[in-house]
């Protein structure tokens, strides 16, 4: 095994410009999220904007099945907490929602506006809100920034509320920063201002997992190598702490095709979410 120092730390975190045809994302996301939601709505079976705080960005979709709701799906978009919001996903709700399960995708405030402590605080406070609708087991799972945010949920320090923790079934951290340290040597923290205490308390890796933590990292194996390392990082020190985790690697996937299987219900990644 070769170990090298890495240099560049922001082409370490950079994804598109190392993907053939990396500039269609996000956008390409946006028209298939669009139909999806539309068609939902259309079928009475689309709650949207659903507030779950006082703040402009603190809202969610809801997403319900056409049977009898088994449970919930959270999903928690990614975007290193500067971008994006909860219109790019909707989509993704497919493959959950075909085996009965109602789908949540909140947005919330963006960095600079807020520290990434903040965001760990509205999205447990989405949860909370969405769990109140939907009746038994929750599945959380997030992308990038999003895989980062569902597995801090899971921590021992996590904001959400008791009750709600009990209900966790499984989390799916998909391609997630695991460790926040690294990130703190790149020009994108001139937003975000990590600093060394904020990544010991909000950096999963760097915090032990609630009891009886249940967790899957999933990572493209054409990812960049500190994806793929993250992937990796979360799972082995969890393990080390009594958590039930496991560590995939799923072939021919880039760090946006990735989530792709979520839309899927025969796919691995939503069978792997939702434990059928």
């Amino acid at each position: 095994m070769i170990c090298r120092r890495i240099e560049d730390w922001d082409d370490a975190y950079t994804n598109g410009a190392h993907i053939a045809g990396g500039e269609r994302w996000p956008a390409a996301w946006v028209e298939p999220a669009r139909a999806f939601r539309e068609e939902l709505a259309s079928a009475g079976r689309a709650r949207l904007d659903l507030a779950y705080g006082s703040g402009e960005r603190n809202r969610f979709d809801l997403f319900l099945p056409e049977t009898e709701t088994k449970g919930l799906v959270v999903f928690v978009h990614g975007g290193y907490w500067l971008r994006l919001d909860k219109s790019f996903w909707s989509h993704l709700a497919a493959g959950p929602l075909a085996h009965g399960y109602a789908v949540a995708m909140p947005s919330y405030t963006l960095c600079p506006d807020i520290r990434i402590s903040g965001i760990v605080s509205e999205v447990a406070a989405a949860i909370g809100a969405a769990a109140a609708m939907i009746n038994g087991p929750l599945m959380l799972t997030g992308h990038s920034a999003g895989g980062h945010l569902v597995s801090r949920m899971i921590s021992a320090t996590s904001p959400i509320a008791a009750p709600v923790q009990a209900r966790i079934r499984h989390v799916v951290s998909i391609s997630g920063v695991h460790d926040l340290r690294p990130i703190m040597r790149t020009a994108m923290n001139g937003d975000l201002r990590i600093d060394e205490a904020e990544a010991l308390t909000e950096s999963p890796a760097l915090l032990r997992p609630m009891d009886n933590a249940r967790i899957t990292c999933w990572v493209g194996g054409g990812e960049r190598a500190e994806f793929i390392r993250q992937n990796a990082l979360l799972a082995n020190v969890w393990t080390g702490l009594g958590a039930s985790t496991a560590a995939v690697i799923e072939p021919d996937r880039h760090h946006f095709s990735i989530i792709d299987g979520l839309a899927d219900a025969a796919h691995p990644l939503t069978h792997c979410l939702l434990g059928d």
